[in-house]
């Protein structure tokens, strides 16, 4: 379990440092996306993504260290 803490504490620094770069450069983007409203789409859509990849990894530890004990 310790092992998985580690390996998202590594994932969720990874992904703050990326979106803290990419706010200066995709500052136009997101004005023209909040004015359409389509921002929340595109983020709700991201955010389904990386829960499900979460989930998905979660699941196949389990799975791993269940065979492993065997």
């Amino acid at each position: 379990m310790d092992k998985l803490k580690r390996i998202a504490a590594t994932f969720i620094m990874a992904m703050i440092s990326v979106f803290a770069n990419a706010q200066d450069a995709a500052a136009d983007a997101n004005d023209v996306m909040k004015a359409n409203g389509k921002i929340y789409v595109v983020m709700s859509v991201v955010i389904v993504i990386v829960l499900g990849l979460f989930i998905y990894l979660i699941n196949l530890d389990r799975k791993i260290t269940k065979l492993e004990k065997e």
